[in-house]
């Protein structure tokens, strides 16, 4: 009778449900805060340099997480491709991370190293020239748009209140690390930066 009474009232139900909703929520996120695995940096992790920075931004900026994840499954077959499925401490300092879910286009989770600067900027400019089967489309405005530099000493402190390990030297100059940069030379250096930390973690772990 209780239950029949409890469907027939929407306000009610609607209540009940978002107390249900909130005690599973807080039993399932909070303790995630407290696990060292998921809020310990791996050993050797660095913070994207300014143009790295900035270059991600162009990533997002364009979408191009729309359609390239950064998550390599626990899965024998994406470790052996990738080297090492992805893991949350090699992320700590992303905001917001971009492991994304939909891969229209390969995987850049460990894109880093794997081509040359040239690759990048001709893949940029039309895909099609190295990769004849690419769907992408081509980007040839990052060539002709500047970096000023203008906000990335900001971005840099805020990242810093979240706790990325910013210097206050790194701050300081990172408008003259950015400026004169083209938004392709940003975008080809965060790719480049891509994984690296983690293949080298991972190469030093099974050394051991």
């Amino acid at each position: 009778m209780n239950h029949a009474w409890i469907e027939k009232n929407v306000a009610v139900l609607i209540v009940l449900i978002l107390i249900a909703v909130s005690i599973g929520g807080a039993i399932e996120i909070f303790p995630q805060f407290f696990q060292r695995q998921l809020t310990k940096p791996i050993p050797g992790l660095m913070p994207l340099s300014a143009l790295e920075l900035e270059g991600r931004d162009v990533y997002i900026r364009e979408g191009c997480h729309v359609c390239h994840t950064q998550m390599v499954r626990s899965l024998r077959a994406e470790s052996e491709r990738y080297v090492h499925y992805s893991v949350a401490g090699e992320d700590v300092y992303e905001h917001p991370f971009l492991w994304g879910s939909k891969r229209t286009g390969p995987d850049l989770a460990r894109v880093g190293g794997r081509y040359s600067d040239d690759w990048h900027r001709a893949h940029l400019l039309d895909p099609r020239s190295v990769v004849p089967q690419s769907n992408m489309p081509r980007y040839p405005w990052l060539f002709d748009q500047t970096l000023s530099g203008e906000y990335t000493a900001r971005k840099m402190s805020a990242l810093r209140t979240l706790g990325v390990p910013y210097t206050d030297a790194q701050i300081e100059a990172g408008a003259e690390a950015v400026a004169g940069h083209t938004e392709a030379e940003a975008l080809i250096t965060y790719l480049q930066h891509l994984g690296v930390d983690m293949i080298d973690y991972a190469r030093a772990e099974a050394a051991q």
